[in-house]
């Protein structure tokens, strides 16, 4: 069963508890919606880098150069 540490700071005890099941389904919820923005942030950065190298290829068919490309 999965555990969590609970610290007291005014007397540095450390205790581990046993999480409850709504501790659990929580923790469940939380990972699905970090895989979820974790995707689509994956996705808006892959978007991103295809729109540059979309950009720099129909700059270079006007027919600029690399360091002209680079420079802007």
């Amino acid at each position: 069963m999965p555990t969590k540490l609970i610290v007291d700071c005014s007397t540095g005890v450390t205790t581990e508890v046993e999480l409850t099941a709504e501790e659990i389904a929580e923790r469940v919820v939380m990972a699905e919606q970090y895989a979820e923005q974790k995707a689509a942030e994956d996705a808006a950065a892959e978007a991103k880098a295809a729109a540059k190298a979309s950009a720099k290829a129909k700059l270079a068919a006007l027919g600029l150069s690399a360091d002209e490309i680079a420079a802007l």
